[in-house]
């Protein structure tokens, strides 16, 4: 046996594989995340497909380790498990979150342009006139889709804002944005849905390039005009580039707002009594926003590539190993949070790690606490309840955790 062989065959290997999708479309993650955290939290996955076994990181502070170690771990081979590499090869270094610093640093302060304090607490109010008519027409019209019919139009409608899409484009942008990651992430990876991702991916990027052309003649105050403007190191970046960086934002806010409203009313149904601390004032809208973030933890988990060997976790690294956080797990790690898998709205500290941490920490991460902050208060201002109205369907990923389908019935005052 050579000594690489010997080395794999000493690691700690549970026989569950965790990237398995089914165990989150199908199965019920939480008892095993409990039992790998208490047996195995770092711990080598074999998914079964040569070259794509990992280190899966199931617990806290390996996981900060690992979030904090930009000298250590690199993010330019992927941010994701089974990424192609043709892909990842194109973006690394130019898309900002499969970038290291210091570029990554420099490609971040111009994108900071469109995620300031004042730019996202303006667009409050624009969150509350496309939330108030939706929740008003759910309850008319008796069982909606949660899901679609009101959790992925909010952040799509920012989506549009943060890049001044006409208004007359909103509903074609927004249809564009949900077949791109709703069927790519969301179904059993059948040949239609993957064909509707592959086209409507097309499409979006079709027409980034449009808006790219539109600001170049004409630049506004919008993120797409300040790339468009600006250069790195003394050099423009390419049109490839903004428009890599164009979908960065956009997968990044719709998917986490939109997967953390549905789950943080699903949540609320299923702990009424945190609904009415909620109501009642018992515990503030901020506060409740932070507990719906690291209970839905919907950023699944996060890719690194070991620049050389390390330790995490009382287990060697190898240098060009992959290693995978997890973050809900991270998320429910006894340790550090006191019992876990309950929904206390008024969770103090609350240190958890559903955007990340270190030089990778979410870009929108204020403007993602804004719209669930708008959300709730709206749905706790407007409604006496929600009900399910129907099962719930779980997606069938193992990147982004969460709720593709909710039917309620909202339930007015």
């Amino acid at each position: 046996m050579t000594a690489a062989a010997k080395d794999r065959a000493q690691r700690p290997t549970p026989a569950l594989n965790v990237a398995d999708p089914a165990l989150y479309a199908h199965g019920d993650p939480l008892p095993v995340w409990r039992e790998l955290r208490a047996t195995a939290p770092v711990h080598w996955n074999d998914t079964g497909v040569p070259g794509e076994a990992f280190w899966a990181v199931m617990t806290y502070e390996p996981a900060v380790q690992v979030y904090k170690g930009t000298n250590t771990f690199t993010s330019e081979r992927g941010m994701r498990l089974g990424s192609g590499r043709h892909g990842v090869d194109a973006a690394a270094g130019r898309m900002m979150i499969v970038t290291d610093p210091p570029r990554h640093t420099k490609l971040r302060n111009l994108m900071n342009s469109a995620f300031t304090p004042r730019r996202t607490a303006q667009m409050e109010q624009t969150m509350r006139d496309v939330l108030t008519p939706l929740i008003d027409e759910a309850v008319e019209t008796g069982v909606v889709d949660f899901v679609t019919d009101i959790a992925a139009v909010l952040p799509a409608a920012i989506v549009c804002h943060i890049m001044d899409v006409a208004r007359e484009e909103h509903q074609a942008f927004t249809d564009m944005t949900s077949r791109a990651f709703g069927a790519n992430l969301g179904a059993e990876g059948g040949p239609v849905s993957v064909a509707a991702s592959t086209v409507a991916n097309a499409k979006i990027f079709a027409y980034y390039a449009r808006l790219l052309e539109q600001r170049r003649a004409a630049p506004g105050d919008d993120v797409v005009s300040t790339l468009a403007t600006s250069e790195v190191d003394g050099v423009p970046l390419t049109d490839a580039e903004i428009v890599m960086n164009c979908n960065g934002i956009l997968l990044g806010a719709n998917e986490t707002t939109r997967l953390a409203s549905a789950g943080g009313l699903l949540a609320l149904i299923e702990n009424p009594a945190q609904w009415q601390r909620l109501r009642d004032g018992d515990v503030s809208p901020d506060s409740a926003v932070e507990e719906v973030l690291r209970y839905t933890s919907p950023a699944m988990h996060m890719k690194r590539v070991a620049r050389t060997d390390t330790e995490i976790g009382g287990q060697t690294i190898k240098a060009g190993e992959t290693v995978a956080i997890w973050n809900p797990s991270a998320n429910r790690d006894e340790a550090v949070f006191d019992r876990p898998d309950r929904l206390d709205l008024g969770r103090t500290p609350n240190r958890h790690l559903a955007f990340g941490m270190g030089s990778h920490f979410c870009i929108g991460a204020a403007l993602a606490r804004i719209e669930l902050r708008v959300m709730l208060q709206l749905l706790v201002d407007r409604l006496s309840g929600a009900e399910l109205a129907g099962p719930v369907r779980t997606m069938h990923s193992n990147f982004m955790w969460g709720v593709e389908h909710m039917p309620v019935t909202l339930l007015p005052k």
